[in-house]
C-alpha cells in the first residue's frame, strides 16, 4: 500500500493525524511522515496542524486503486465469511465498493448464479463462474470506479427481487447511520435493500467512524452485518444491539 495513501485513509477516518503517531505505525521517520503530509497538503487533501494535520471535508472518496490495496486481509476474510452463507442458484445484488466485488470473486465457483450489479468488478469477478447469469445496467461507466451511478441503474435494481443484497458503504457514523460519498450511491442502495428477501452488510472495521457526507439507511437495518473485528468503544453499544446478526469473520460460532 502506497504511504501516503496510507496517511490519507487514516486522516479521513480519524479526522486528523499526528506526524509521531504516524512515523511509528508506518515504520519510517517523523521526517519522511512531514514530508509525505506537506505533499498531501499540496494536493489540498489533507491542512496542516500543530504536530500533524487535519482531513478537509469534500465529496471526494479516496482513489479506486488505493482503496483496493487497503485491508485486503481483512476483505478476504469477510468474503470467506459472506461466501458461506450464500447457497448455489441464488440471486444476488451487488452494490458499488470494494468489499462487495471482493466478496463476487469469492463466490467464483458457486454454480448458478443470478448477479444484478452495477459494480463492474464485482460482475467480472463472476463473468467465469458456472451457469453464472449477470445483469448490469445501461449508462455512462464511472472511471476509475468501474461502476454504474444513476436512473438506469436503481431501475435495474426496482426490476428484480434478490435472495440477497450484499451492500457495503463508504463509513459508518457513531449513530449506525451509513454514509456515502454521494446522494445517487445511497439511493441505489436503499433501493437493493428494498428488493432483497436478506440483506448482507459489509465494511471492515477501518469504515467504522470513517466521514462521508451523503446518508441513508442504518445499520440496524441489515439481516447480517460481517466485519472482521470489532471496532472502538463508540460503537459497542450499537454492535451489541445487533445480536447475532452481528458476524466476525474468522471467529467461532
Amino acid at each position: 500500500m502506497n504511504r501516503q495513501s496510507a496517511i490519507l485513509e487514516t486522516a479521513q477516518s480519524r479526522g486528523r493525524v499526528m506526524v509521531d503517531e504516524l512515523a511509528e505505525a508506518l515504520h519510517v521517520s517523523a521526517h519522511t511522515v512531514r514530508r509525505d503530509i506537506n505533499a498531501l497538503c499540496a494536493q489540498g487533501k489533507l491542512r496542516r496542524l500543530h504536530g500533524g494535520a487535519e482531513f478537509i471535508e469534500g465529496s471526494s472518496n479516496l482513489p479506486y486503486s488505493a482503496r483496493t490495496s487497503l485491508n485486503v486481509a481483512a476483505k478476504q476474510r469477510i468474503a470467506a465469511q459472506v461466501a458461506g452463507l450464500i447457497p448455489d442458484g441464488a440471486t444476488l445484488f451487488f452494490s458499488i465498493g470494494t468489499t462487495p466485488a471482493v466478496v463476487a470473486a469469492a463466490l467464483a465457483e458457486r454454480e448458478g448464479l443470478t448477479v444484478i450489479t452495477n459494480n463492474l468488478n464485482a460482475a467480472m469477478a463472476l463473468s467465469e463462474a458456472p451457469g453464472a447469469r449477470i445483469v448490469i445496467p445501461g449508462g455512462e461507466l464511472r472511471l476509475p470506479d468501474r461502476d454504474v451511478l444513476g436512473p438506469l441503474a436503481q431501475e435495474l435494481f426496482g426490476a428484480y427481487r434478490a435472495d440477497f443484497a450484499i451492500y457495503g458503504a463508504a463509513g459508518i457514523d457513531t449513530d449506525g447511520s451509513l454514509l456515502d460519498f454521494h446522494a445517487p450511491e445511497v439511493r441505489i442502495r436503499r433501493q437493493a435493500q428494498e428488493n432483497a428477501r436478506q440483506s448482507i452488510f459489509v465494511a471492515d472495521s477501518s469504515k467504522f467512524g470513517r466521514r462521508a457526507p451523503a446518508v441513508g439507511g442504518h445499520l440496524d437495518e441489515a439481516g447480517h452485518v460481517v466485519t472482521e473485528a470489532k471496532p472502538g468503544a463508540p460503537f459497542a453499544t450499537l454492535l451489541e444491539s445487533l445480536g447475532d446478526r452481528l458476524i466476525i469473520a474468522g471467529e467461532d460460532t
